[in-house]
C-alpha cells in the first residue's frame, strides 16, 4: 500500500474484485448482463405502474420509488467497476470518490426507508382494511417518500462532510468502489467521530426501520391467524410475500456490512457482501415483484398485447 506524505491525495486506486486474469472476461460479461437486467427490469416496473391505472395505489407508488432507487443505487458503483475491469484504469479522482460514496450511502439509506414505508402500507392494508383508503392518503404517501429522501440526504451528507475533514496517508482502496469503511482505514487522522456517527446513523437508518418492519409484521401475523378461512389467509400472505422477500434480501446482506464496516480485516467478505446488495439484490427485486404479483403480471400482459397489436 502506497503511503503519501501529503494530507490529502489527488486520486485513489480501486483494487476491484480479487479475480484471476483468465476469469475477467467471463465475470465482466456476467456483471454487465446483471446490470442491464437491473436497469431494464426496474424501468419496466416503473413503466407498467405508470401506464396501468389499476396500479395507481399506495403500494405501487412506493414500489415505483423503490425501483428508481435500485436503478440509481446499482448505477453508482457497477458502471465504474465494469470500466475498471475492461480498461485496467482503476484510478478515481478524490472528488469522484467522495461523490460516489455520498450517493452510495444516500441510496442505501433510501432503500431502507422505502422498504419500511411499504411495510407500514401492508400493515394498514391487512390490519385496518376498512380504513386503508382513509389512512394511506396520497398526501401521507408523498410525505413518507419526502421524509425518506430528506433523512437519506442528511445521513449521507453528514458522512461526507466528516470524511472531507480527514487526512489520508494511503491511496489504495481494497474494494471495487469508494466504500466509507475502506476509506476510513486509509486515514491517518482520528476517525473516532466518523465511526461514532457511522454507528449512530446505522442504528437510525438500518436498525430502527428493521424493528418497525418486525413490529408491523408481528401485527400482520397476529391478524392473519385470526382469519377463519384458508383462502383469506392465503390472500393475506400473498400481498406480503414479495415485500418479505425484498426485506430478507436487503437486510440479510447489509446488516453486518453497514453497522460494523471497520471491524476486522475481512476484505474478501466485504466485497462479496457488497456485490450482493449492489448487483444481485437490485436485479432480483423486479423478478420478485413480477413473478409473485398478479397485478404486475396482468399489467405486463396488457402492455405486451398492446405492443403486439401495433406491430405490422
Amino acid at each position: 500500500m502506497r503511503r503519501e506524505n501529503q494530507s490529502s491525495v489527488p486520486k485513489f486506486l480501486l483494487l476491484g474484485i480479487p479475480i484471476q486474469p483468465e476469469q475477467q472476461g467471463i465475470l465482466f460479461a456476467l456483471f454487465l448482463g446483471m446490470y442491464l437486467t437491473t436497469v431494464l427490469g426496474n424501468l419496466l416496473i416503473i413503466l407498467l405502474i405508470r401506464l396501468d391505472p389499476h396500479l395507481h395505489t399506495p403500494m405501487y407508488f412506493f414500489l415505483t420509488h423503490l425501483a428508481l432507487t435500485d436503478v440509481s443505487f446499482s448505477s453508482v458503483t457497477v458502471p465504474k467497476m465494469l470500466v475498471n475491469m475492461q480498461t485496467q484504469n482503476r484510478s478515481i479522482p478524490y472528488a469522484g470518490c467522495v461523490t460516489q460514496m455520498y450517493f452510495f450511502i444516500f441510496f442505501t439509506d433510501l432503500d431502507s426507508f422505502l422498504i419500511t414505508s411499504m411495510a407500514y402500507d401492508r400493515y394498514v392494508a391487512i390490519c385496518h382494511p376498512l380504513h386503508y383508503t382513509t389512512i394511506m392518503r396520497e398526501e401521507l404517501c408523498a410525505f413518507l417518500v419526502a421524509v425518506s429522501w430528506f433523512l437519506s440526504g442528511a445521513s449521507s451528507l453528514s458522512h461526507t462532510l466528516l470524511l472531507t475533514q480527514l487526512s489520508f496517508c494511503a491511496d489504495i482502496i481494497p474494494h471495487f468502489f469508494c466504500d466509507l469503511g475502506a476509506l476510513l482505514r486509509l486515514s491517518c487522522s482520528d476517525i473516532f467521530l466518523n465511526e461514532l456517527v457511522m454507528f449512530t446513523a446505522g442504528v437510525v437508518v438500518i436498525t430502527l426501520p428493521f424493528i418497525c418492519i418486525l413490529v408491523s409484521y408481528g401485527y400482520i401475523g397476529a391478524t392473519i391467524l385470526r382469519i377463519p378461512s384458508t383462502n383469506g389467509i392465503y390472500k393475506a400472505f400473498s400481498t406480503c410475500g414479495s415485500h418479505l422477500s425484498v426485506v430478507s434480501l436487503y437486510y440479510g446482506s447489509i446488516f453486518g456490512q453497514y453497522l460494523f464496516p471497520t471491524l476486522g480485516n475481512f476484505i474478501d467478505k466485504d466485497i462479496i457482501v457488497a456485490l450482493m446488495y449492489t448487483v444481485v439484490t437490485p436485479m432480483l427485486n423486479p423478478f420478485i415483484y413480477s413473478l409473485r404479483n398478479r397485478d404486475i403480471k396482468e399489467a405486463f400482459e396488457k402492455l405486451f398485447s398492446r405492443a403486439t397489436f401495433f406491430l405490422p
